[in-house]
Parts: structure tokens; C-alpha cells; sequence
């Protein structure tokens, strides 16, 4: 993600943000959706899944250089459009129209309408994938 206009950057590798945005109050956000929570707010609906809880085990955003920042999350598994309404969620809150605590009301509802938009797929990718197991 990045705050401010860039003519060089590669469309759809990044999502031009507000530049005012609380990256504070986003990661304090994102701290209260870790542990083994029901993630039916932030799940597309109507799919096949069988439950939607899930072991959230870390979520925070980094700025890596001025201005541009990365949102990188961990956990036992995720649903489907999970990772954008997260964001979509996080970025409501960076905004300033939800406090940070209102990410606990919108897992309390369980419903998908309580939860932010979704941020577009473009930027987004599968950065690693590790097994207990292996």
C-alpha cells in the first residue's frame, strides 16, 4: 500500500491509500483479531466451508520504505475474501471511522455487512506456505 501518487508504480502491484491514514490504530486493530477466533464477518458468503473459525497467529502492517506500507498476516488457514475484508476492515479504522476496539463488534456480529469492504485482489499474493507437519 502506498500514500501517495507514484507514476511509476506497476498498476494493481500496489493500492494508493489516503495519506492521513492511523497505522497506530490499524496494527492495534489487528492485534485484537489474533487467537482462534469465528471469522464469519470477515468470510464471503454462502461458501462450502465448514467452520469458519480460525487460529489468527500474527497480523501487522510494516512500512518498509516513506510511505509504503505492507500488511502481513498469519494463520492455521483463512476463508475465502477473509485477508481483504481484514484489510478493507483495518483501513475503516485508519480512516478514523471505527476505533480499533470496533474490530471486536464486528467479530461479535458475525455478519458479513458489520465488517469494511473489500480491498481489491490485485495487490495481494501468497507470500509463503508452511506445514507443521513438514
Amino acid at each position: 500500500m502506498h500514500t501517495f501518487k507514484n507514476p511509476f508504480d506497476p498498476a494493481g502491484l500496489s493500492w494508493q491509500a489516503p495519506p492521513a491514514l492511523d497505522f497506530e490504530g490499524m496494527n492495534r486493530a489487528a492485534s485484537l483479531l489474533l487467537g482462534r477466533r469465528d471469522f464469519t464477518s470477515f468470510a464471503k458468503l454462502h461458501t462450502d466451508a465448514k467452520t469458519n473459525i480460525c487460529d489468527l497467529r500474527s497480523a501487522v502492517w510494516t512500512e518498509y520504505e516513506p510511505g509504503r506500507w505492507y500488511f502481513e498476516i498469519r494463520a492455521d488457514r483463512f476463508l475465502r475474501n477473509m485477508v481483504r475484508a481484514v484489510v478493507g476492515t483495518l483501513v475503516d479504522v485508519g480512516r478514523g471511522k471505527m476505533p480499533p476496539e470496533g474490530v471486536l463488534d464486528v467479530l461479535a456480529r458475525m455478519d458479513r455487512c458489520a465488517a469494511g469492504t473489500s480491498m481489491p485482489a490485485t495487490p495481494l499474493f501468497l507470500w509463503d506456505v508452511r506445514y507443521p507437519f513438514l
